[in-house]
């Protein structure tokens, strides 16, 4: 399957690749005219279209069909998670996150946090060429760095947890999410989130977790909770 990400598709018969897609589609995969591609909307829909038009810097092509919805899943994740000062690392999880299947990613800037900036534009991309190698239909949002306080009092409709390192009572991910629902899940940095920073995520609702007895990286503890929720769910 060919697949192209094309957000900006309408309901017209003829859609254009972008100069960027179209070099792609006939200098690197060589299709040619009356083949056919698959193009995704980021938001569930699929369609099948064919190459009406092979001009390697605009590319025609007629819409044939279209599936909405596709492989759309179960349950909604959200995971809020501050980058890392090796940017590399917060890139291969979005990718890797991004394959498994998520739906929302946030970057949180906590107090303990090593990198404050990122730039959205190539952390999408990333996220763009993730969901075209892993055959999906939906484009996880990526959100700007947001300051922790921010985050864990805006409003959320499902269940939403904390993962830290501190000592206390604390639920294995497993035991804890309500399957196919909406779940938030907070990661912090190398640093762990602070005491006070655990303290008002539990007055906002949110309930500890662990996920297990390893000390993992950030972009590992983030992983494994994408993969765990999605095994859950599964």
């Amino acid at each position: 399957m060919q697949l192209f990400y094309t957000p900006d598709i309408t309901d017209s018969p003829i859609y254009y690749l972008s100069e960027e897609e179209s070099k792609h589609c006939i200098r690197v995969l060589r299709l040619q005219l009356a083949d056919h591609v698959n193009l995704i909307d980021g938001l569930g829909g699929l369609y099948e279209a064919e190459i009406i038009d092979a001009h390697p810097k605009k590319v025609a092509l007629k819409l044939l069909s279209l599936q909405s919805e596709f492989e759309k899943r179960n349950h909604y994740l959200h995971i809020a998670v501050a980058p890392t000062k090796n940017i590399e690392r917060l890139e291969w999880f979005l990718e890797k996150a991004t394959e498994i299947g998520i739906d929302e990613i946030s970057l949180l800037n906590c107090a303990r946090s090593e990198r404050k900036e990122a730039k959205a534009e190539r952390l999408n991309k990333i996220i763009t060429s993730a969901i075209k190698q892993s055959l999906k239909a939906y484009h996880p949002q990526l959100n700007e760095i947001t300051p922790f306080q921010k985050l864990v009092t805006q409003p959320f409709n499902g269940q939403k947890f904390i993962a830290h390192c501190e000592p206390g009572h604390k639920l294995q991910l497993k035991d804890a999410i309500k399957p196919n629902g909406n779940y938030l899940i907070l990661i912090g940095p190398e640093g762990d989130f602070t005491p006070k920073e655990i303290e008002d995520a539990l007055q906002n609702g949110f309930e500890p977790i662990t996920l297990g007895n390893s000390r993992l990286r950030t972009e590992t503890a983030a992983l494994e909770a994408c993969f765990e929720v999605n095994f859950l769910n599964r």
